[in-house]
């Protein structure tokens, strides 16, 4: 005869990845953490990266993404090298670096403590869920507001992006209400790495494009059509674009080369953590 198995009750157990927030914006997780410390050790990226078992091309955009959103940058490229320059991490990287650890081990003790008293576990992870936003705008950065200016049905939206870089985005006077938007509100203008056309030379242009973003180019890779082209901004942030190989032939893009990004204010999205 037989005996039936009584089935084991599941424990519940809290877990989940900490990030830290700027002024109440997602801004650092474990693994860009990792990449940064890794960065800091090898004075590589694509030794980190390696590391990692992370592409060469991810790790470069998680560390466009964070100086992006950083006040002062914390990767910086540096002369000299094998290749002829490296990077390194700035004074602000490795206190970034110093800060999380300290951070997540009270993070993790936290969890512990929470795992032995939650009964409604699956509640609580329906609602966390709920906290992660993912977006495809290749572009990302976080800029505080300058000015609002309603009109019949649009409204302008300037930011300051800190780095003596500034941009306009247009939406409608609905979406200006719905988001709360407001002179000091800080917020995300997101901008797909499609929108923006690059030109070079010292020749003025007249377009209809509102914003011009100008910088050197520190990245450009070549695919089977389009290729992505990095540019530094003057503070500091990084913009990629997604353009024609023959363009960046015709252009003449290279690391090294500076060049403006024109992005009409209708292709910027805002974006807001409440």
């Amino acid at each position: 005869m037989s005996k039936t198995k009584r089935k084991t009750q599941p424990t519940n157990k809290v877990g989940g990845r900490l990030w830290i927030d700027k002024d109440d914006s997602a801004f650092l997780g474990h693994g860009r953490v990792e990449l940064l410390a890794l960065i800091g050790e090898t004075g590589s990226i694509s030794a980190a990266a390696r590391a990692m078992s992370m592409s060469y091309k991810a790790a470069w955009d998680a560390v466009d993404a964070m100086n992006n959103l950083a006040d002062r940058p914390l990767v910086e490229r540096t002369a000299g090298g094998k290749r002829g320059g490296g990077t390194r991490l700035t004074q602000e990287g490795r206190r970034i670096v110093t800060m999380f650890r300290e951070v997540e081990a009270e993070y993790r003790h936290f969890l512990s403590r929470l795992s032995d008293g939650l009964t409604d576990f699956t509640h609580f992870h329906q609602l966390m869920r709920r906290f992660s936003l993912k977006t495809s705008a290749r572009n990302q950065f976080l800029g505080k507001i300058t000015k609002v200016t309603h009109g019949a049905v649009n409204g302008e939206v300037a930011l300051d992006l800190g780095t003596g870089d500034h941009i306009v985005a247009i939406i409608t006077n609905a979406s200006i209400d719905d988001l709360g938007l407001e002179v000091g509100r800080e917020v995300y203008a997101l901008i797909k790495s499609s929108a923006p056309i690059l030109v070079t030379g010292d020749t003025p242009l007249r377009t209809s494009a509102r914003n011009r973003l100008c910088g050197t180019v520190v990245r450009c890779i070549e695919g089977a059509v389009n290729g992505e082209v990095a540019l530094e901004l003057v503070g500091g942030k990084l913009l990629t674009a997604i353009i024609t190989n023959e363009s960046i032939r015709s252009l003449g893009l290279k690391e090294g080369v500076a060049a403006c990004a024109l992005i009409k204010a209708s292709n910027i999205i805002l974006a807001v953590n409440d």
